[in-house]
């Protein structure tokens, strides 16, 4: 993600989190710590043609990761996008030296959750009235190694194109 994705990333974020959407500051400030020998974060995006498709985004403190966000136009939904955005994340984590990776997902969301579960992760707990203004409680989920849980071929992106931005060093 450059800062050139950041105006049709939001047209997503809108249609798809109308109630708790990140704003455009919460994104420059995120692609900030994404550049340079001192990255913490990554974050791609998915494009089909000339269209923005997916979006997502991973921190890495110490040897702790957490998923920040990943986004998938609905008419995307059901292709597989989800999965390889979570993957490149997953790589980034382990690019980043990270042994566990974590997540919040809101509990109504049963599709996030089924693809969380296919990679591994496992429920840990709650986070209740998590997301705002909806109080909408949040699963928290954990992942321990994320290299065992990443395909060792990257995945096809067929029609999509994914272009990401990570630091320099030794996980860039």
């Amino acid at each position: 993600m450059r800062w050139w994705d950041i105006d049709p990333v939001l047209d997503l974020e809108k249609d798809l989190f109308p109630e708790d959407a990140w704003s455009r500051g919460m994104f420059w400030s995120e692609l900030a710590h994404s550049r340079g020998p001192g990255a913490t974060r990554r974050y791609v995006v998915a494009v089909a043609g000339d269209r923005l498709v997916g979006y997502a985004g991973l921190a890495a403190s110490g040897d702790l990761a957490d998923v920040q966000t990943i986004a998938v136009a609905r008419d995307q939904w059901g292709t597989g996008l989800g999965g390889r955005l979570l993957t490149d994340l997953l790589r980034a984590a382990t690019a980043f030296e990270c042994a566990e990776v974590m997540l919040e997902c809101r509990v109504d969301n049963v599709r996030a959750q089924k693809l969380y579960e296919r990679f591994g992760f496992a429920p840990i707990g709650f986070r209740r009235g998590y997301y705002q203004p909806g109080n909408v409680d949040a699963l928290v989920m954990r992942l321990t190694d994320p290299s065992a849980s990443v395909p060792v071929e990257p995945d096809s992106l067929q029609a999509q194109d994914t272009r990401g931005t990570q630091g320099t060093g030794t996980h860039g």
